[in-house]
Formats: C-alpha cells, sequence, structure tokens
C-alpha cells in the first residue's frame, strides 16, 4: 500500500499515530518518511514531525516541559536523540528493560498520562550485526565512542558474547563509567583505552566499531588513522549518511568485512514503530525505502553542489 491509496481510505477507517523526533540538528532527519511510508503500508494516519532543539534548550526543565506539553497534544510518542537520551531519563516515570539496561532512551510511550521510556539503539545495532556480519569472530572488539549510540552498542556486543569489548573516547572518563556500567560476568571482559593506544588494539582485534558522530556529513572524517586496520579486521559504522562514509570506504580497500549504519538505523525505527503502533513492522520494505531515501537525498546534494561549482 502506497502513502496515496491509504490516505483515500476514509478518516473514520484510519488509525492516527501522531510521533516527534526530538534533538538538536534533527529537521533533516529521515525518520519522518521512513516511518510514514510504513505507516501508509499498515493503512495507518501515521504523522511524524521533528521538534528542535537547541544547545541552550536541552535542559532538564525544556525537556519536562516538552513531553508534558506532547502528552497534552496527543503525540502517541516521541523519538529522543543527542542530546538528550541519557538526561531524559529521571523526567520518565517508567524505564522498559531495554532502557533499564543501556542507561539512555530513544524512544518514548505516552500511556494514560505515563511515560515509558524504551532504547531501541542496542536492539537495532545487535539485528543488524547479525544480518551483516552473522560468522565474524568476537573474542575482541574495539568500540570507539561511549555516548548514547556507544552505550547502546557496547549493551548490544556483550549480549551476543564478545568476550573482551575496549571502548575507547577522547573523554577516558565517560569511557569508564560506560565500562563499569556493564558489569559482565566472566569470562567476559570490558576494558577501557585511550586514543593513542589503538595500534597496540587493534593488533589482536576480531572487530571495531565507530559509535561517534565522525563520518557524517557535518562531521567528515575518521576517528582513528585507517592504516592500523588490517584485512582481519571487521569494521562497523553506526553513521548512515552518507552511508558509505570515509571509514567504510578506506575499510573495503584494506580488505575488511564492513557494515553500514543502514542496518541499524532501519531496525532502530522498527522496533519503534512496533512500540508506537503494536503492528509488526516490514523491515524490508523499510530497508528499501531507507536505500531510496540516502540515495535521493545524494542527488539532491550533488545537484546543489553542481551550479555552485559552475559558478567558480
Amino acid at each position: 500500500m502506497t502513502i496515496e491509496s491509504a490516505r483515500q481510505q476514509p478518516a473514520s477507517r484510519r488509525r492516527a499515530i501522531l510521533i516527534g523526533l526530538i534533538g538538536e540538528g534533527v529537521t533533516p532527519s529521515l525518520s519522518p518518511p521512513m516511518h510514514e511510508l510504513e505507516g501508509a503500508r499498515h493503512g495507518l494516519h501515521y504523522v511524524y514531525r521533528t521538534i528542535e532543539l537547541s544547545a541552550k534548550e536541552a535542559t532538564e526543565d525544556s525537556v519536562r516541559q516538552l513531553l508534558v506539553s506532547a502528552d497534552r497534544l496527543g503525540f502517541t510518542g516521541l523519538n529522543l536523540t543527542h542530546p538528550i537520551k541519557q538526561m531524559v531519563l529521571p523526567l520518565l516515570d517508567e524505564l522498559a528493560p531495554s532502557a533499564r539496561r543501556v542507561g539512555a532512551v530513544n524512544t518514548v510511550v505516552f500511556d494514560d498520562g505515563r511515560t515509558v521510556g524504551h532504547n531501541t539503539d542496542a536492539t537495532g545495532f545487535g539485528a543488524a550485526l547479525d544480518e551483516a556480519l552473522p560468522d565474524s569472530p568476537l573474542r575482541k572488539v574495539v568500540l570507539i565512542g561511549s555516548g548514547g549510540a556507544g552505550a547502546a552498542v557496547a549493551h548490544a556486543l556483550v549480549t551476543r558474547g564478545v568476550e573482551e569489548l575496549v571502548v575507547v573516547d577522547v573523554d577516558v572518563s565517560r569511557a569508564a563509567t560506560l565500562a563499569a556500567s556493564l558489569a559482565p560476568e566472566p569470562p567476559h571482559t570490558v576494558k577501557v583505552g585511550s586514543t593513542n593506544e589503538l595500534s597496540s588494539l587493534l593488533a589482536d582485534a576480531d572487530g571495531i566499531v565507530n559509535a561517534t558522530p565522525l563520518g557524517m556529513a557535518a562531521h567528515p572524517g575518521t576517528a582513528f588513522d585507517l592504516d592500523l586496520l588490517n584485512e582481519r579486521v571487521f569494521v562497523a559504522d553506526v553513521v548512515y549518511r552518507p552511508a558509505e562514509t570515509a571509514l567504510l570506504v578506506g575499510a573495503r580497500l584494506r580488505g575488511c568485512q564492513v557494515m553500514s549504519g543502514l542496518g541499524m538505523a532501519m531496525h532502530q525505527a522498527a522496533d519503534a514503530f512496533e512500540i508506537f503502533t503494536g503492528e509488526p513492522a516490514d523491515r524490508q520494505a523499510m530497508l528499501v525505502d531507507l536505500h531510496n531515501l540516502v540515495a535521493a537525498e545524494a542527488v539532491r546534494e550533488l545537484a546543489h553542489v553542481a551550479p555552485m561549482r559552475g559558478r567558480n
């Protein structure tokens, strides 16, 4: 079912779902069209709006007021992103097991005046890893980045049996806090490393995951020197815009197996869709939608850059 055919149904037969995305820099997010396309396939009147939050507004008081206002305005739920995934924890009435484990929330549901927080980043990364790299060894994995996305990735890796997880961050204290929160049982261990140690850490690693913003269009580059990679290491990136980050391109050139952020982005959105609606998401269709949306965005950007170059 297309969005057009769904809209042709009588309004009385279409269940209404209103979702918002709150965070900094969310206006160009692809979550709204991805969710709305899936909603149309289910015959839902599904509306998804972005709510831009400036750095100055990222306070507990502001977020609390947004939660209250969204509930009063009839929102079904919210997705949350940087920088409020962890800040929001004490503002919610209840945390689902996924959010308690990770210590971060990216999905909130309004339930009879109560706010319930979930985390679909961890389940999304785990499902993507299972699909993209099902046979990759997980003896030792290096994780770069220990923010909200890093915490979700870390928990997904631990639940999949990584024997040794090394958390690396420019903020070593933040990495240590994440490592302590994992508390895996033997024979699993979690260690903290610094960026200066990456050469030795990667020498015997099975994989490395980038959970930093580096690689996004607004944050170009890579989180480490790609010459440290060898063909035995798998490389995963949580960034999905662009789908082919500098990290993945460089890793492929060095013979590494790679995983883009598209799978995680789709699965976390599908998990959130199911939480919001109670209906099973068509994950294959959502992945196709996401590929198409990313490709269309890239074409628009090229079309914008071409005239600019012509004037130089």
